[in-house]
């Protein structure tokens, strides 16, 4: 129920591995420095830096022992693969349908980094984002508890228990359905009111801190009682903190449009 600050929307494209079979076409295809010849097919050196350069984006270390292990593999790859067209399998059904699908992932990858290349969003579109999830957020922060129960009766049992006296962690352990706060008595992340569905924050804003709601709340989850414990001043990153997520944020925006523009000029029956 709760929103992660600046959360992204998933990954919209897997990233996919070269298929193994096309190497030695492209293999021959370069002219250029191999890094090996595997029974006459030389592998080039472009697939090794290929390779590298990947790794090195996503942190990983560029070094002569890494090398050495990246040029096995593709070694070990080679001969794998020359091994199983010996065999025919490169002609088996399954094996040329899962290349084809491949090779279709493959390039609308290239479709998708292309076009995040090409439409990169502007310092103002940046900063216009910032302010909006700003004011969003509020400048407010808010920590509380809640009992969640499936029924209006339940909810009404759990606000007795509590005005007989008993605590409102006991109760939320002994009745409450939700998994990610029912061990820790009802506790919850500090968070915005945006965090929550509205009827949550909009009674929650309303609790003086130590108070908990006297009729239950009933969002699309069931039946809450919620006890403020306090509140403080939000501290939202600065923009340069959290540029490069507003960057993705805003790419992802765009390449959702995109997408959806796509699908509609195209002819799917």
């Amino acid at each position: 129920m709760h929103i992660k600050r600046f959360a992204l929307i998933a990954a919209l494209l897997a990233v996919v591995s070269a298929p193994a079979f096309a190497q030695e076409k492209a293999a021959k295809a370069d002219k250029g420095e191999r890094i090996a010849t595997v029974n006459g097919t030389p592998i080039p050196k472009s697939y090794l830096e290929f390779i590298m350069k990947e790794r090195k984006a996503q942190g990983q270390p560029d070094n002569d022992e890494v090398r050495a292990a990246v040029r096995d593999q593709l070694i070990m790859t080679q001969i794998l693969s020359q091994e199983a067209v010996k065999k025919g399998l490169n002609k088996k059904a399954d094996v040329v349908q899962q290349l084809e699908i491949d090779r279709q992932q493959l390039l609308a990858r290239a479709y998708v980094n292309d076009f995040a290349q090409s439409h990169k969003p502007s310092d103002a579109d940046i900063k216009a984002e910032y302010e909006s999830i700003k004011s969003q957020l509020g400048d407010k922060e808010y920590k509380a508890r809640h009992i969640l129960v499936a029924t209006l009766p339940e909810a009404q049992d759990a606000l007795a228990k509590l005005k007989k006296g008993e605590k409102f962690e006991d109760v939320a352990k002994a009745m409450s359905k939700d998994p990610g706060s029912k061990e820790k008595g009802g506790e919850l992340d500090w968070a915005s009111p945006s965090g929550y569905v509205k009827p949550f924050s909009e009674a929650m804003v309303k609790l003086e801190k130590g108070k908990y709601t006297t009729e239950p709340v009933q969002t699309q989850f069931g039946y809450h009682i919620i006890l403020l414990e306090d509140v403080r001043d939000l501290k939202v990153p600065a923009l340069d903190e959290v540029k490069p997520n507003l960057i993705q944020r805003l790419q992802t925006k765009q390449l959702e449009v995109e997408f959806k523009n796509l699908r509609a000029k195209a002819k799917v029956e």
